[in-house]
């Protein structure tokens, strides 16, 4: 049994109390609390006032978006920013929208999701041994947050990571999750230098000893996926491959994942 965080910043009790669960509680209580940078505040209430045809009769979460999944997670994913109509919508990362759609898919045919369907915060969705979080969480406009936004925000993100002690897999989706995460490697002093590191799709780092796997996937936005860049194949043969890191302990025996 696990603890898992919603979209607002609860979880739901397990029979047992989970490490760190009341420390992600808080963090996303901050989350959802933050109106740091005005510009994406205005843009994320407006997008909840103007809303899309198809969900009118919706109310807009159009808060910061905090992380979600299992706060015993090996494996933690960073994306970009909530959707317009997705997390914007619904509060919940990756959920609403076909970014969402195509990623939930992958991890439950990886077996790291109870289901595919990702369509609102209450419809059921669990993550097993996965955390997935933001390098920004409001919805930017034109999904381009600025750097100072980025920056802005990074602490969230570093605060996040902080608190998950056995990670050994850090999936970035896209270039600006894979920078948000070695800037908090440099600034924490893990690694001296981003340089070496270059983005691309299935490209595997370890950063520095002792530390988790960087794995490089492209993000899953309708453009990546209808051009054929990310394909569904592509994204789950990256989510099987990490599911053979996680498999494999240090030592050379066998391991459950």
């Amino acid at each position: 049994m696990v603890l898992v965080i919603d979209s607002t910043g609860r979880g739901q009790r397990s029979a047992h109390a989970v490490p760190g669960s009341e420390a992600l509680q808080v963090l996303s209580a901050d989350i959802i609390q933050c109106h740091a940078c005005p510009r994406l505040v205005a843009h994320r209430e407006e997008v909840g006032r103007v809303k899309r045809r198809a969900y009118l009769s919706e109310q807009y979460w159009s808060k910061p978006v905090p992380g979600f999944g299992d706060p015993r997670a090996r494996l933690f994913i960073v994306g970009l920013a909530p959707g317009a109509h997705g997390a914007n919508r619904t509060g919940r990362v990756f959920t609403g929208d076909r970014s969402g759609e195509f990623l939930y898919r992958a991890l439950h045919e990886t077996g790291f999701a109870n289901q595919s369907l990702s369509v609102a915060a209450d419809d059921g969705l669990r993550l097993y041994d996965t955390y997935i979080a933001a390098a920004v969480r409001c919805v930017p406009p034109d999904n381009k947050p600025t750097r100072e936004e980025i920056l802005t925000c990074r602490p969230y993100l570093a605060r996040e990571l902080a608190l998950f002690k056995e990670l050994k897999v850090v999936v970035a989706l896209g270039a600006i999750g894979f920078e948000a995460y070695l800037s908090i490697l440099q600034q924490s002093g893990a690694i001296e230098s981003r340089t070496r590191f270059r983005f691309g799709h299935g490209v595997t780092y370890q950063t520095h000893a002792g530390g988790p796997v960087l794995v490089g996937c492209y993000h899953p936005s309708q453009q990546n996926t209808s051009t054929g860049r990310l394909t569904r194949e592509m994204l789950r043969d990256l989510f099987e491959e990490v599911r053979a890191i996680l498999t494999v302990p240090s030592d050379g025996g066998p391991r459950i994942a």
